[in-house]
């Protein structure tokens, strides 16, 4: 937990906190805390390989986009510092873990992505760290090349066309629902600091949509199966109400003009709108955080260039709106388009 969670954490005489603290707090958004119960709070994060997470670590000296990068120049190392310790080096959340497949750690810098990465789950985990007063699991699936129309197909969505629920229709969904249930059971082998006072599902994040925007008949169906996802996910794992946060699939900015990239991002939104999904689920637009590849590490669009501060703001996003969900301040409202200069 970092110094700005913990003065809105204490119990003691009232803190005349300095202004530039006070800067550095609205900066970072941080919501003051939410009263705990003891019990760990798990959120889980599901997607294809942009959950998984691409946003370069460190890279070559002075390369654009790198994580390292971004904390040293002076134009956004404010935006970073809270993520270093007073010798430079990354911290590690002692409140906030992750599970990653055969990871179980701490979550830091580097450990819960792809080699030299971070994903989502990193300023995620930050902002609901900060948050909440509990700690925090985050359970993270993301396997690359997959489609919601494919391997996370719902039970509610049926066949996909003749082919029936098996190898490559719905099989990385019902991995995901057993991985989870496996992982909750096993809480104390895994997590050795867990304190047996119990744990809460509280939320789901959700950042997917490359591989269905490359078919036109799995973009066309993309709604359908977002909804039904949502309330397959909600009946598995027994909890009817469950947060959840679609993150928009905003790969291009504000630039995209492919009509199937369109279609996703259009219908993540629309399910979002539901009334049964009112005040539950929240889509968060990233065509914002798109930085083309001549600011970046790599000029991939389907990584987001392997822009670190794409990632960041992208989990930084998905926080906020989860804070909101959880009942503390509302997000930041969803641009409708790009900033005007």
């Amino acid at each position: 937990m970092n110094i700005d969670a913990r003065l809105f954490r204490s119990h003691m005489q009232p803190i005349v906190i300095p202004a530039v603290l006070l800067l550095t707090i609205a900066q970072h958004g941080f919501a003051e805390a939410k009263k705990g119960n003891g019990k760990t709070k798990v959120f889980i994060l599901a997607g294809q390989s942009n959950m998984e997470g691409h946003g370069v670590i460190k890279g070559t000296p002075n390369q654009k986009g790198t994580l390292e990068t971004l904390s040293q120049d002076p134009a956004t190392a404010a935006r970073f510092k809270h993520l270093l310790d007073k010798d430079g080096k990354w911290i590690v959340r002692d409140d906030v873990c992750i599970s990653y497949y055969e990871t179980k750690a701490k979550l830091a810098a580097g450990n819960s992505a792809a080699r030299n990465a971070i994903g989502p789950e990193f300023a995620f985990g930050w902002v609901v760290g900060d948050y909440l007063e509990d700690p925090v699991l985050l359970i993270k699936r993301a396997p690359g090349g997959t489609s919601l129309a494919g391997p996370w197909r719902p039970p509610s969505s049926g066949n996909s066309g003749d082919k029936a629920r098996g190898p490559g229709i719905g099989d990385e969904y019902d991995s995901m629902i057993e991985a989870v249930k496996k992982q909750l059971e096993n809480l104390k082998a895994d997590f050795p600091d867990y304190d047996g006072n119990g744990y809460e599902i509280v939320g789901f994040g959700w950042h997917q949509g490359w591989n269905d925007g490359c078919s036109m008949k799995d973009s066309q169906e993309y709604e359908k199966n977002m909804a039904n996802f949502i309330r397959d996910v909600r009946k598995d794992l027994g909890r009817p109400n469950l947060p959840f946060v679609i993150v928009g699939s905003g790969f291009g900015g504000w630039g995209q003009k492919i009509d199937r990239r369109l279609m996703i991002m259009n219908a993540q939104s629309a399910v979002a709108g539901y009334d049964e999904f009112k005040d539950n689920v929240k889509y968060v637009e990233t065509r914002s955080f798109f930085r083309d590849g001549d600011v970046s590490p790599r000029p991939i669009r389907y990584h987001w260039c392997c822009n670190a501060e794409t990632y960041f703001l992208i989990g930084e996003g998905m926080g906020k709106a989860m804070i909101e969900l959880l009942g503390g301040p509302k997000a930041p409202p969803n641009p409708t388009g790009p900033a005007k200069e």
